[in-house]
């Protein structure tokens, strides 16, 4: 496996998930399509994972493309409350309706 060439930048991800509006998910690739790496989606967990502001940097906003929730450095069921709050149906450790609720951010 290489490496990236150019690393992604922590602030920029986190610029991007503060982005992602309460009650909407977008998933590990669309962000690292946003930020013009479409292969980095484990770099993009990784940074999440070294989130030390969750609450401020809503990364429980985050899921895997197939509809699970994916990990949070809180716990998965705190994650899971979050996104019910916010209005996102799940069932069984994936978001009901993905497409409904995906955010993607605009190329510009």
């Amino acid at each position: 496996m290489s490496a990236l060439k150019t690393p992604i930048s922590r602030e920029e991800v986190f610029k991007l998930v503060k982005k992602i509006p309460r009650g909407m998910v977008t998933t590990y690739g669309e962000l690292a399509k946003a930020v013009g790496k479409p292969k980095a989606a484990r770099a993009i967990g990784a940074i999440l994972r070294a989130n030390t502001r969750p609450i401020e940097i809503p990364c429980h906003r985050v899921v895997c493309s197939n509809g699970k929730v994916g990990g949070y450095s809180l716990g998965v069921d705190l994650k899971i409350r979050l996104l019910e709050q916010e209005g996102i149906r799940i069932k069984n450790g994936k978001i009901v309706n993905l497409r409904k609720h995906l955010y993607k951010f605009n190329s510009t």
